[in-house]
């Protein structure tokens, strides 16, 4: 306990800025309970290891320079834009592009197209995410006292809508043992307290809001000397 209490401690010390980060809530909705996709992340991971997770991670710095097939919704990137400094706005997109760049490199998973590689091609050529059906669904900025930390947007996107076969994803050494939840699922695999807190949002918008119109405003969690909060974006 002494020794966690220090580690808090020399982490709270250190001032950690957030790093920017986009996770992906891949949404099966063809049976008669919504079921979400989530994996193990590694052992060797410093950041919550071995627990179950959305696909996702850091923004790459070129992420916003990559052509996509179809960009983000107005309204999306009008929500992204809220409580964000305006000098930052101009890159927004490549939150989406953090996303489902991630969500191919950790299931094998292609949203938009994705060319072989060719010898001496630069990467933005062999990767071109479409973005148009991306919901934006939460932000969550990790709490000051952890040693990493991230300024994660989480996205949604329907398997349907983008004709994604729910049992094509496939384990990588980032994201371990991937298996479909239900949304409503807390007690198959330990989950982050955060995750089962956006998953209770979620569902509880679908109930209201089955098809996720792409204006609805978000919830924002945080914490501030302690305390967590959720308010709306």
């Amino acid at each position: 306990m002494e020794e966690e209490n220090a580690r808090l401690a020399q982490a709270a010390k250190r001032r950690v800025v957030p790093r920017d980060a986009a996770s992906l809530i891949l949404i099966d909705r063809s049976g008669p309970v919504p079921r979400v996709l989530v994996g193990r992340r590694a052992a060797a991971h410093r950041f919550m290891p071995n627990l179950y997770v959305f696909p996702g991670g850091r923004r790459d710095p070129l992420d916003h320079r990559l052509a996509t097939l179809e960009p983000l919704a107005d309204d999306v990137v009008t929500l992204l834009a809220r409580r964000v400094p305006k000098r930052r706005a101009t890159s927004l997109h490549g939150l989406g592009v953090t996303a489902l760049r991630e969500l191919h490199e950790e299931t094998g998973l292609v949203i938009g197209r994705f060319d072989p590689p060719v010898p001496g091609a630069a990467a933005a050529s062999i990767f071109a995410p479409a973005l148009g059906k991306l919901r934006y669904t939460a932000r969550a900025i990790t709490p000051p006292t952890f040693p990493m930390r991230f300024d994660t947007r989480f996205f949604t996107l329907f398997t349907d809508e983008v004709a994604i076969d729910p049992t094509a994803a496939r384990d990588s050494r980032e994201l371990e043992d991937l298996r479909w939840i239900g949304i409503d699922d807390r007690q198959s695999v330990p989950l982050p307290d955060i995750t089962a807190t956006i998953l209770d949002d979620l569902a509880a918008r679908l109930s209201v809001d089955p098809h996720l119109s792409f204006e609805r405003g978000v919830p924002f969690y945080y914490t501030v000397r302690g305390r967590f909060v959720r308010t709306m974006l």
